[in-house]
């Protein structure tokens, strides 16, 4: 049986107006592929370190084969090219246990 992979996205905004045409579509994307949305947005309490995300994302998947396809769906491509410039994206996905 394979194990749940998760998104996880740190995402600074440069462009709302065009950060929207991005959600719209990734929405999309995340439809298609079966994402659970765990975290979008929402207040953030920094424990440790110095790591300053101004807004995180995290999607659940069935598996890190389903989370790639999201990643590499026509759907979220084009999210991807309007996104282009309304900020900054640091994405990965991991491995459940």
């Amino acid at each position: 049986m394979s194990n749940a992979a998760y998104v996880i996205a740190d995402v600074t905004v440069t462009d709302a107006q065009q950060m929207a045409k991005y959600r719209e579509w990734s929405t999309k994307a995340m439809q298609e592929h079966g994402a659970e949305v765990l975290v979008r947005g929402g207040a953030i309490e920094v424990l440790e370190g110095d790591w300053q995300p101004s807004r995180l994302v995290v999607l659940k998947f069935a598996d890190h084969t389903r989370a790639r396809a999201f990643y590499d769906s026509e759907t979220y491509q084009h999210a991807k090219s309007l996104r282009a410039q309304a900020g900054i994206m640091r994405m990965l996905i991991v491995d459940g246990v």
